[in-house]
């Protein structure tokens, strides 16, 4: 044979060449494709560490433990002037000052003691100090009781300026009520005891003399039609009650409540509502056997007293209202600070916070709110005289009986923050009893920030179940129907008209459910229960009537088409549902369903409620779960129905035995898809539950879910502060609940697959 006869024809090598080309192009598509998935993949598990971290990132500093150190410690300042009895600060931690018991106002560098100024208190020649007081630390006001029944109010007080772009303190002195004492005694007694609060219209003074009688003084604003003339209306009380009992006095901002006690723990609550004549409200003993008061003061706000005892315990103490309507005074909770006497308290300005020093140097700071304690520190080597945190109480200034005045940084962020405030029950002030609260700000500053997450939790939870109660019957007999019963030229229009429910925004149903669903729902209640009894009552009546007929007329409809024969079945008992609602109300509920259920079981309705979201995120979450389940349904091997029923199964044995056993792990996923958008929804819930973070079971109450509540209260939230940090916190644990039950669910899947792969 020859050479050309042997070897290939051209064609056949082109045909061989274009063939290799097409393999290998092949080759390199199913490689760039493979790692584009590859890529695509890990690019969603980058993107979702991306936000895990992120949102780790913002929440980490709530989990920071607060701690303290010292910054400089000196001799206090012009110590020939008198011994500290107050102590203080300006809030950019610059000044200090110390008043002294001569009637001395020293200014003094924070950093380093050095006296910037000193101001003489106009008190009266030839007259004593004999007793001082704080009017509110947050307003930086101090009385000075004097020897002869008078006292002096002054007010310390920081100017602001920039001169040169370098900022400038300035301190003074003012004197609110005139540089001239007032007298608060007529007797001329002197005044041993003094607590005042200075108001816009109001100022009052309760003051013991030496002669150990009360003295409750108020002073009330009168001015002139023309706002030129200003003076004041005076009422005096004398309390009827022991002075030489008392040790401790405090009148609240709201001049409603004067609070008496002695060393040995009895503490009186006076309503002082009529000026002229005070009246005891409350008297109880607030101290253990052998312990005894060492000091008092207001929790900022001046709703709850701080009391310290001998043993070195602090307790909250606040006037609370039961639900009937009863006052008492309750002890909202306490600290073990040391077991020395606890002789200093003060407050945070603007927290639910305070800073507590013993007898032995001990200091500790405290929220009142978490129940927990921040700092614990021993400052200084002796008995503390005067002790002040910072109006930001980022700082503290503590002055020892040896003269020494120790300067310390906080850093104390987040003391809101604890398990307990997040999760558990918490007794806060003027509630009846410990519960679980989500009620993040107020129009008053020294308002009790109240992040409890349970009831955004409850929320959440609440929600979703009801959303799937409503979505997964609906969704999974569909899906069951449409994917083995129904016929194909019907299940081509059904299908996608179903899905397509899934592409209408959220805002728009939860604009429909709040607007117009949730009055519907108000007006027909009754019809709604008599609409869940009577259409599957119906559809039963109907079917047993359907199978009554001749085969002959019923074989008119096509095997598959007997939804369609339904669909006015299923509308005339709907319509009829509403129709006899009304003649129900009247006849069994006194004409209005709600008001029965308020009177017979005490249970309330609100207009957005429980019910409103089921249904509107029920709605939601179907399309999602019926397209899932019904592919899954659909795509069962048609060799394993067929022999099913070549063996003689019927066509409901077939679809519990086979067809739903090996759809399982679709349906399963389609169920946590499902749960997955009902959790994650944020528009209708925010539009149709009115949003009111309440933990109550009954479908007809309101909720707020997690996700809502991110949405109304970031916009309004500052930045870094522990309320912003709080709320990336309740979408962390939102991302973690559903990366676990995600996480789960796709364990059972594959442990269904696995299972029943077999089929």
């Amino acid at each position: 044979m020859s050479d050309t006869q042997s070897s290939p024809d051209k064609s056949t090598l082109l045909q061989l060449s274009s063939s290799d080309a097409y393999q290998r192009w092949r080759l390199l598509k199913d490689k760039l494709v493979a790692q584009a998935v590859v890529i695509g993949g890990l690019s969603i598990i980058a993107a979702i560490l991306v936000i895990f971290f992120y949102l780790l990132y913002v929440v980490y500093p709530l989990l920071i433990a607060s701690h303290a150190e010292s910054v400089s410690s000196y001799a206090a300042p012009e110590p020939a002037m008198g011994s500290t009895v107050l102590l203080s600060m300006e809030e950019q931690n610059e000044i200090g000052v110390r008043f002294t018991d001569t009637g001395k106002a020293i200014f003094f560098s924070v950093a380093d003691g050095r006296v910037i100024k000193v101001d003489n208190l106009p008190v009266p020649d030839g007259l004593q100090i004999s007793s001082f007081s704080h009017g509110g630390v947050d307003q930086g006001v101090i009385g000075l009781g004097l020897s002869d029944g008078r006292a002096l109010v002054v007010r310390h007080d920081y100017k602001v300026s920039y001169p040169d772009n370098k900022r400038l303190i300035t301190p003074s002195i003012q004197y609110p009520l005139g540089t001239d004492p007032l007298v608060l005694d007529a007797n001329h007694q002197a005044i041993t005891q003094l607590t005042l609060k200075l108001g816009d219209k109001n100022n009052s003074f309760l003051a013991k003399t030496a002669d150990n009688r009360l003295l409750l003084i108020t002073l009330s604003k009168k001015q002139s039609l023309f706002d030129d003339d200003v003076s004041w209306d005076r009422t005096d009380a004398l309390l009827d009650m022991t002075s030489g009992d008392v040790d401790f006095m405090l009148i609240d901002k709201e001049f409603r409540n004067a609070y008496l006690a002695n060393h040995s723990g009895d503490l009186t609550v006076l309503d002082i509502n009529d000026k002229a004549q005070p009246v005891i409200k409350h008297k109880l003993n607030v101290m253990n056997r052998g312990a005894r008061i060492s000091s008092m003061e207001f929790l900022n706000g001046d709703l709850s007293l701080l009391i310290g005892d001998s043993s070195g315990e602090l307790g909250q103490w606040t006037i609370v209202r039961d639900k009937q309507n009863h006052h008492s005074v309750q002890k909202l909770r306490s600290f073990k600070v040391s077991d020395a006497p606890l002789i200093t308290i003060n407050p945070e300005q603007r927290r639910k916070g305070l800073l507590v020093a013993d007898a032995n140097g001990v200091i500790g700071i405290y929220n009142t709110t978490a129940e927990r304690e921040a700092i614990k520190e021993k400052i200084g080597s002796s008995k503390p005289l005067a002790a002040t945190l910072s109006p930001r109480a980022n700082a503290l200034l503590l002055q020892t009986e040896d003269g020494q005045i120790h300067h310390w940084k906080v850093d104390n962020e987040h003391p809101e923050i604890s398990w307990k405030s997040l999760w558990g029950k918490v007794w806060y002030e003027s509630y009846a009893e410990p519960a679980y609260i989500w009620q993040s700000s107020a129009a008053s500053n020294d308002f009790e920030p109240k992040m409890s997450l349970t009831p955004l939790l409850f929320g959440t939870l609440k929600a979703s179940f009801y959303a799937m109660l409503v979505a997964i019957p609906l969704a999974l007999c569909g899906a069951v129907y449409t994917g083995y019963f129904m016929a194909p030229s019907v299940r081509q229009y059904i299908k996608p008209g179903i899905e397509i429910m899934g592409a209408l925004p959220t805002v728009i149903l939860g604009f429909l459910a709040g607007l117009w669903l949730a009055p519907f729902v108000e007006i027909h209640l009754t019809g709604i229960f008599t609409l869940l009894m009577l259409v599957p009552l119906g559809v039963m009546i109907f079917a047993y009537f359907w199978q009554s007929l001749p085969k002959v007329w019923r074989n008119h409809v096509p095997e598959g088409w007997h939804a369609i024969v339904l669909v006015p079945v299923v509308m005339f008992f709907t319509w009829l549902s509403f129709v006899i609602g009304p003649y129900i109300d009247t006849l069994c509920f006194g004409g209005d369903l709600r008001i029965w259920m308020r009177e017979e079981f005490g249970l309330g309705y609100d207009q957005r409620n429980t019910l409103v979201v089921g249904l509107a995120m029920g709605f939601a979450v179907i399309p999602m779960v019926f397209s899932i389940a019904e592919d899954a349904i659909f795509s069962v091997p048609k060799h394993l129905t067929t022999g099913s029923l070549a063996l003689g199964a019927t066509p409901w044995q077939t679809l519990a035995k086979v067809v739903i056993l090996t759809a399982s792990p679709g349906i399963f996923s389609a169920v946590m898809i499902g749960l997955g958008r009902a959790v994650g929804e944020t528009m209708i819930v925010l539009m149709a539950t009115g949003n009111t973070p309440v933990m109550d079971i009954s479908i007809f109450q309101g909720l707020r879910t997690l996700s809502a509540n991110i949405a109304v209260e970031m916009p309004e939230s500052e930045v870094d502060s522990t309320h912003y940090r709080v709320l990336f916190l309740a979408a962390l644990v939102l991302f973690m609940f559903t990366f676990i039950v995600n996480s789960l669910a796709e364990l059972v899947r594959q442990n269904l697959r696995q299972k029943y792969s077999s089929l």
